[in-house]
């Protein structure tokens, strides 16, 4: 038996804000979003596929104090692109605020940013 990570959660203050983040800064679509009573099942994907993300609207005060702090500070969520010139134009077109200029490293070329919640991300073309 084969296992994969098909989707991870991400704790969001309103979910149309954050469906319209992905949509327009990342190019995804919302696959599912499903009323369930007084929250909704909101599933993103990549066009290029991979894991989901579940988007999860706060309903606690435990929760709305990990928004933005999933990762703790650090960057926990890899993006991952063929040709990071292009997307990194791309997202800083859509209003997406990178924390440093590209960077080549081993591994590839990168840049840190975040989400509209305080996320720290990598956008990455792995070498």
């Amino acid at each position: 038996m084969s296992l994969r990570l098909g989707a991870l959660s991400l704790i969001v203050p309103d979910y149309d804000a954050a469906i319209a983040w992905f949509r327009d800064a990342l190019g995804w679509s919302c696959q599912e979003d499903v009323a369930m009573g007084d929250k909704r099942w909101v599933r993103v994907v990549s066009p290029c596929g991979g894991a989901s993300v579940i988007l999860a609207r706060a309903a606690t005060p435990e929760q709305h104090e990990a928004i933005g702090q999933q990762g703790a500070g650090r960057v926990w969520l890899f993006l991952e692109t063929q040709d990071f010139t292009a997307q990194h134009h791309r997202m800083q077109a859509a209003g997406v605020m990178f924390e440093q200029a590209p960077r080549h490293e081993p591994y590839g070329v990168v840049a840190v940013f975040r989400d509209p919640w305080g996320n720290r991300w990598d956008l990455v073309q792995p070498a």
